[in-house]
């Protein structure tokens, strides 16, 4: 297998793996924990848990973002 397919490959599973982790860790403590669901009104586990979730989101996009990019420059090489 040449090695820039080897290395695409490589950054699609690692990208699939990463979001599937971050996926699972998110449904554990929001489903397990109960934090992803309000019962009446949102409180305190809900609150934290919700932010959470945005600012991993968040994170988790930029990693996406830092390791396409260095693709790009590798593919255009």
């Amino acid at each position: 297998m040449e090695p820039d397919v080897k290395a695409f490959l490589l950054l699609i599973v690692q990208t699939i793996s990463m979001g599937m982790l971050w996926l699972l860790i998110n449904m554990t403590v929001g489903i397990y924990f109960n934090f992803a669901f309000f019962e009446g009104t949102p409180s305190l586990g809900n609150i934290l848990y919700y932010i959470f979730f945005l600012i991993s989101l968040f994170l988790l996009i930029l990693y996406f973002r830092k390791k396409w990019k260095g693709w790009k420059e590798i593919g255009e090489s």
